[in-house]
């Protein structure tokens, strides 16, 4: 799996949050976006995602050598983050299930295995927006985490989460980025200290 960007560039209104960005994102890394808050880091990771149109340059994704069209990119990409929607009109079983429609788990996973993994057993049946913002946190990174897309994109992944639930994060993350494209938007070093290469954004521009 390989991720291409050339001479990239995104502007909100006359804005422009960065420009003459090109990176080569490949398949076993571990990417690590830094920068100040508004720097762009999240505006980067929802175009590597395809969720948001350049403003200049070009995006390209190609798996085992073919290239990917932007049509299809979604079934490669796997998303968690705090600004992300969740399926709050079902239960959580009835999410899992929801969800499982258009993204299998890695290893056979099955659904009720996943809801112990999260550790929200006792929140089989509630509904999702009843949650605390620390368990729908827990949903999303392991729905994004245990989904077989090879590319893995998780923005500030331990907000609303208590330190027990970093801990499960740092576990749940160590198990699922094997042979995987990750991107990692964060400015919490605990967040990353595992990991070496590292990005930042800033002023307009990604430095390395």
């Amino acid at each position: 799996m390989k991720i291409s960007l050339h001479d990239v560039g995104r502007k909100f209104g006359r804005d422009w949050i960065f420009r003459h960005v090109s990176l080569e994102l490949e398949a076993g890394q571990v990417y690590v976006v830094t920068g100040p808050n508004g720097s762009g880091k999240s505006t980067l990771l929802q175009i590597v995602a395809g969720n948001l149109p350049l403003t200049e340059g070009t995006l390209r994704y190609a798996a085992n050598g073919r290239e990917i069209s932007g049509d299809d990119v979604f079934r490669y990409v796997s998303l968690a983050a705090p600004y992300l929607e969740m399926m709050e009109e079902m239960t959580l079983a009835e999410a899992v299930d929801f969800h499982r429609r258009f993204k299998r788990f890695r290893n056979n996973l099955t659904a009720s295995d996943f809801i112990t993994q999260i550790g929200l057993e006792a929140a089989r049946h509630k509904f999702v927006r009843n949650f605390s913002s620390g368990m729908k946190t827990r949903l999303k990174l392991g729905l994004a985490c245990h989904s077989d897309a090879p590319i893995l994109l998780l923005d500030e992944p331990t907000s609303n989460l208590d330190a027990t639930g970093i801990a499960w994060y740092q576990r749940l993350l160590s198990e699922t980025i094997a042979s995987r494209l990750v991107v990692l938007c964060s400015n919490q070093p605990y967040e990353y200290e595992s990991f070496s290469r590292i990005l930042r954004i800033e002023n307009g521009r990604l430095l390395s």
